[in-house]
């Protein structure tokens, strides 16, 4: 859609002459509001602290040095700095974070940007993630909007004035990686093909997107699961040393990827019509980092940043972080730092490169007409 331009005439008068200056600012359409917020699902990637309400979770990081670099400082998000659901907000200029779910002041006037339901260690199946203890899983994320977000903002009176229905919010969906990490790689499912596997992970997230269609969805952002053979706790876990990643757990993660790229292509008898979806590749992003980390600013890219307990995937309660947190790939044993999380962001929101964001762009899909 053609963005909007505004025409300032302004006149400058002196003695001698009138000045006449005319200034066209080009601003973009999505500042008229053509995206009003963000629900976000998914896990540890993209949760920003509601596992911080959970008791019996081990799946927490609202304490340092998580947080180190954020301005509210350890928030439950899993990173030193923002994750890539706070940069996006920040490109599509909402006015304040997304709040958590979870949060008991997440009601009234919160809502009306979004919601954050995330949950780190979840996954797409329900019994994922189970072994760190309670997690919201994908399932009752979504009751959790249908029964609770979704509820509240019909009867709220700004949510009627601005938009009457939710296309003008962007449902971001972030899950999978816990579903090998957290289950087929540590359980007897390892006895079922992973092909079967993966199609069982795609038919039960493709339904629980439907659900969100019918619940009124329309324009969905899908984030690749990463490269976990790249991870530095699955690296010291099987002992890699050279700086090489584990190619079979990459390879999954490959299998897994394809398929969520095949949900974003538009059948003829397509059961969602009005749906437009795109899919980001924040396993190219990051492997490409990983592949070339100095032409792309980073130096580190097989450590943690923060200390970590022997064979240990979150950081330690009150530990130290590394310095130069830029300059590294990953700040924990799994979660990417804020700088790898901005370059995510960014890719996701501006990108012209179908091998990053397909069809098209964070930035091109708020825009579009449902």
């Amino acid at each position: 859609m053609a963005a909007n331009f505004k025409l300032k005439i302004m006149l400058y008068s002196t003695t001698a002459t009138t000045f006449l200056f005319i200034f066209t600012s080009l601003i973009p359409s999505f500042q008229a509001h053509e995206v009003e917020g963000m629900f976000v699902f998914g896990s540890s990637l993209v949760d920003n602290g509601n596992n911080n309400y959970l008791r019996n979770s081990s799946a927490r990081a609202d304490y340092s040095p998580y947080g180190i670099d954020f301005p509210l400082g350890p928030s439950g998000r899993f990173s030193n700095g923002r994750n890539p659901i706070d940069v996006l907000g920040e490109l599509l200029r909402l006015p304040s974070f997304i709040p958590p779910f979870s949060d008991p002041s997440t009601v009234g006037q919160r809502i009306l940007h979004g919601v954050n339901y995330a949950s780190g260690g979840s996954g797409i199946l329900d019994h994922t993630g189970s072994i760190t203890g309670k997690v919201t899983s994908m399932n009752q994320q979504i009751r959790n909007f249908e029964k609770v977000t979704l509820a509240e903002m019909q009867s709220h009176v700004d949510f009627k004035r601005k938009c009457d229905h939710l296309s003008k919010y962007l449902f971001i969906v972030g899950t999978g990686g816990n579903d090998y990490l957290l289950n087929y790689f540590t359980s007897n499912n390892r006895r079922t093909n992973i092909l079967n596997f993966t199609h069982k992970l795609i038919a039960t997230l493709s339904r629980q997107i439907r659900r969100l269609y019918d619940l009124g969805a329309r324009k969905f952002v899908l984030f690749s699961i990463q490269a976990m053979g790249c991870i530095p706790a699955v690296r010291a876990n099987l002992h890699v040393s050279n700086g090489s990643c584990v190619e079979a757990m990459n390879e999954a993660a490959l299998l897994f990827n394809n398929r969520l790229k095949a949900l974003v292509t538009k059948s003829p008898n397509s059961p969602m019509p009005h749906a437009s979806m795109i899919y980001i590749n924040s396993y190219k992003i990051i492997r490409d980092i990983i592949k070339d980390p100095i032409s792309n600013g980073f130096k580190e890219t097989s450590k943690a940043c923060c200390d970590l307990p022997s064979n240990g995937i979150l950081c330690r309660k009150g530990g130290k972080a590394c310095k130069d947190r830029n300059s590294h790939v990953f700040f924990d044993g799994l979660h990417p730092t804020d700088a790898v999380n901005e370059r995510i962001a960014h890719i996701a929101y501006a990108s012209n490169l179908k091998s990053e964001a397909y069809p098209t762009n964070v930035k091109n899909l708020v825009q579009m007409y449902n």
